[in-house]
């Protein structure tokens, strides 16, 4: 099979097309044929070297969808999506023709969605509704018809997904981004106020309003300005590392105002999670929510795709297909 090989740390470069052979049958896993496999900046990252536990050489890719081959549990022709538990990481992931994968982590689902849409929903999709549940933003508009949202790194492809999901659901949505080019793509995503975000808000950029809660996705070099930001009382999700891992000299008591909640999601909180992906979805095929894909490359292309990702150009999910 054919399969994007990363031989070592490195530049896009370093991602090699190879025929290596198809995985065979394991107890626990299941052979997928790979539609489609989302990219994803953690790749990037491991990529370029940031993962220590990660051995070269790897095949990369932390999700994927495609249909079942050979399976224990699954009928053949299964419709199946995987993300996290160290696929792509520990074990070869969703850049190739085929992907041998541990049982536990995959979705079946059913849907008509083309499989470049559909590889633009797990990862992405999952983590932008765990981080919106940590936030408990959803559970509000209930309680508090038209709570109000902040997304810090909203053209990423989890800030976009997270403001479709929020506006599907009545939120007041503001989004920030570096690039004034992406505005439209966050007002199309159901943003309602654009921002544009450099360096931080703390340099004079006027809020439309004091949002109940803040989804940060840069990290590190925005998390004490977000805390900042939010209503007393209010919340902040830590669900992106854009900025990095850490935050240098931070003294919660001096950062945190009092009453007001921090809190952080990963997204592997959610391997496995097919009642939430089944009803993303459905909520995409009924256009309740948008899938925000950017821009399709073919497995041969997976050193164009990287560099694309590299260079921040999408405004949305990156899909690779086979």
């Amino acid at each position: 099979m054919r399969a994007a090989v990363c031989v070592r740390a490195g530049g896009p470069e370093v991602l090699e097309l190879r025929e290596i052979p198809v995985p065979g049958e394991r107890a626990g896993w299941s052979l997928v044929r790979v539609r489609g496999a989302g990219l994803n900046r953690s790749e990037l990252r491991t990529r370029q070297g940031h993962s220590p536990a990660v051995v070269f050489p790897r095949v990369l890719g932390i999700e994927c969808v495609g249909t079942v081959v050979a399976s224990g549990e699954l009928a053949p022709g299964t419709t199946v999506a995987a993300v996290m538990g160290e696929l792509g990481r520990a074990f070869d992931g969703g850049y190739a023709e085929y992907a041998l994968i541990p049982d536990a982590l995959l979705m079946p689902v059913t849907t008509t969605l083309p499989w470049e849409v559909l590889a633009a929903l797990p990862e992405t999709y999952l983590t932008a509704q765990g981080a919106l549940d940590a936030l408990g933003a959803l559970d509000a508009v209930g309680i508090e018809p038209g709570g109000r949202l902040l997304i810090r790194g909203g053209t990423s492809s989890v800030g976009l997904a997270a403001a479709s999901i929020a506006a599907g659901h009545g939120l007041e949505v503001t989004a920030t981004t570096r690039r004034p080019d992406k505005a439209d793509g966050l007002r199309a995503a159901g943003v309602d106020h654009v921002l544009i975000d450099d360096p931080a808000l703390d340099d004079g950029v006027p809020l439309p309003c004091t949002p109940d809660y803040v989804l940060d996705l840069v990290g590190a070099r925005t998390t004490v300005d977000s805390l900042r930001l939010v209503r007393r009382g209010g919340t902040v999700c830590v669900a992106g590392s854009l900025s990095g891992w850490t935050i240098a000299g931070f003294e919660p008591i001096a950062a945190i105002p009092s009453g007001t909640k921090l809190t952080a999601f990963h997204s592997d909180d959610l391997k496995g999670a097919t009642a939430v992906l089944q009803r993303i979805v459905d909520a995409v095929e009924t256009g309740t929510y948008r899938p925000n894909l950017d821009r399709v490359f073919a497995l041969d292309d997976i050193v164009a795709a990287h560099r694309y990702m590299e260079d921040d150009e999408a405004t949305g999910k990156i899909i690779v297909v086979p």
